[in-house]
């Protein structure tokens, strides 16, 4: 699998302190090791139950915070001199829902301030790009601004084309376009960013339970297997956030659920440990193509557009 684009094609960071908001995954990991290689420092604040371990070691100061402490969050990046940041990882929203999960989750000041208009009265909205959105604004008018993590690691966007596996066949094409038309319908109403098809039937959309348990529920439904998964950016994609992401345990998901494809876009879709992902896909069978989008279509172009 290849990179859109390199460390060399973004100036070193010359020691500057990088902040990392990290959630749950590998992600936060990768980004962290880019800024290390190109010479920055990093400023690591681990959400509270989500993030890796293995983020200690990477962090010249590490701090833990609650998902809405954002006032704390602030104040830990303001002391070591951090005045851009990123957020990576992904944050379980469905614990957010389950009974007193506000207790364990309890906002400090300025997250209640932050969230507040969102989750009473009459227009209440809890959307991820609306929440999202509040919350780097909060960070933004403090004095940290949220930037995309590609800001800090560009070469984990995918690229156009064939990234693992066989050509696709002329019916799995037809399932991909298919189920992209769905996930940018999806993604444009804020809901999800995955879609699982077979034979042109929306098998399963992804909501709030994330895109592993999306694909496995899918499974589970179809065990015949043959399955299309696509995963591509909302149309309104806010970049600094909240951007599709794909590890080896996606691909685990894949192969659990009998899947055959999984196509994302080029440019808009975060590969973590790329070496890793093409040879798990490789060895569970599974073809992985990486599409540019155009109105709402999936384009692909080259020998790897051909089906096989």
């Amino acid at each position: 699998m290849s990179a859109a684009l390199t460390d060399t094609d973004h100036a070193p960071l010359a020691g500057e302190m990088i902040g990392i908001l990290a959630g749950w995954g590998r992600f936060p990991v990768a980004v962290a090791e880019a800024v290390r290689r190109r010479g920055g420092r990093t400023a690591i604040l681990s959400i509270r139950d989500h993030a890796d371990a293995d983020l200690v070691t990477l962090a010249d100061v590490h701090g833990q915070v609650g998902v809405a402490e954002i006032g704390a969050a602030v104040d830990f990046f303001h002391r070591h001199g951090v005045s851009r940041a990123t957020m990576a990882g992904k944050i379980h929203k469905s614990r957010l829902f389950v009974r007193h999960a506000w207790i364990h989750h309890l906002p400090d000041w300025v997250g209640l301030r932050t969230f507040w208009p969102h989750i009473v009265g009459r227009r209440r909205d809890n959307r991820d790009d609306t929440l999202l959105g509040a919350i780097a604004a909060a960070f933004d008018d403090r004095g940290v601004r949220i930037c995309p993590a590609t800001d800090f690691a560009p070469e984990l966007l995918a690229t156009e084309g064939l990234l693992a596996g066989r050509p696709l066949s002329a019916a799995q094409w037809a399932d991909v376009v298919f189920g992209w038309r769905l996930a940018k319908e999806l993604g444009r109403n804020d809901i999800g960013q995955t879609v699982v098809v077979r034979n042109r039937a929306p098998l399963a959309l992804e909501a709030i339970e994330g895109t592993d348990a999306c694909i496995r529920r899918a499974g589970s439904l179809c065990p015949a297997g043959g399955l299309v998964v696509v995963k591509v950016a909302k149309p309104q994609q806010d970049l600094r956030f909240d951007m599709p992401t794909i590890g080896t345990g996606t691909l685990e998901s894949l192969r659990h659920a009998g899947a055959g494809v999984l196509a994302i876009e080029a440019g808009r879709t975060i590969l973590v440990d790329a070496p890793a992902l093409e040879a798990t896909a490789v060895a569970a069978g599974i073809s992985v193509v990486s599409c540019c989008d155009e109105g709402g279509m999936p384009l692909l172009d080259g020998a790897a557009a051909h089906a096989a």
